[in-house]
């Protein structure tokens, strides 16, 4: 039976701690989304959110250079959490966006596009904790990585609606510009949930 060393699992909590700042950035997309008037605050908080995630990300390529044998392979050690890390970095430059062209309130879709980043942080949060033991944990973690792909593929639905809305329905030019990039980056960011999905997936059929 495949088991980790105790002292191994530090690799997996600052997993858990990475993931947890990625479900906060949607969080907090979440609430300029509701209420424009916090997107400036928002701003200001998820970039100290961000160097929050670069000081987890940079414990765990530390460990890694100092540690000769891993708990799983090395790159996907590294790509996991570059990845995590990186799921924030999409979600600041989506709020920076939202501040710098003004947009005002939110369309119905991007609403509806960040609450699908809300659960689909939460079952990435869900599978890394269960990573500790990947064998006995094997159904519970393919079933968050299922979970994934099932709201990565509603927010395709969803972009597609709401792009379709937008030239059919926008009048003003500018406006649709602006939408159009943001829908298309929190497009980006299911799209990287689903990306992180797949490596996880990945790491469970080596090791379970």
């Amino acid at each position: 039976m495949f088991k980790f060393k105790k002292k191994d699992s530090e690799f997996f909590d600052l997993f858990v701690e990475s993931a947890n700042y990625f479900y906060k950035g949607a969080l907090m997309m979440d609430e300029v989304m509701l209420d424009y008037s916090k997107a400036a605050d928002k701003v200001k908080e998820i970039i100290d959110l961000e160097h929050q995630a670069d000081r987890v990300n940079d414990k765990i390529i530390d460990k890694l250079n100092l540690t000769f044998i891993t708990p799983i392979d090395r790159e996907d050690i590294y790509a996991l959490a570059n990845g995590l890390d990186d799921g924030v970095d999409y979600l600041q430059g989506t709020l920076q966006r939202i501040v710098m062209y003004r947009t005002g309130k939110a369309m119905s879709g991007a609403v509806t596009m960040t609450k699908l980043l809300i659960e689909s942080t939460e079952e990435i949060i869900r599978a890394f904790s269960l990573l500790k033991d990947i064998r006995k944990n094997q159904a519970q973690i393919l079933d968050a990585t299922h979970k994934i792909a099932q709201l990565e593929s509603e927010g395709d639905r969803v972009y597609r609606h709401e792009i379709a809305y937008l030239f059919d329905k926008e009048k003003d030019p500018i406006a649709l510009i602006k939408w159009k990039d943001i829908l298309e980056k929190l497009e980006d960011t299911l799209d990287h949930c689903e990306k992180m999905s797949d490596m996880i997936r990945g790491v469970v059929m080596k090791y379970a």
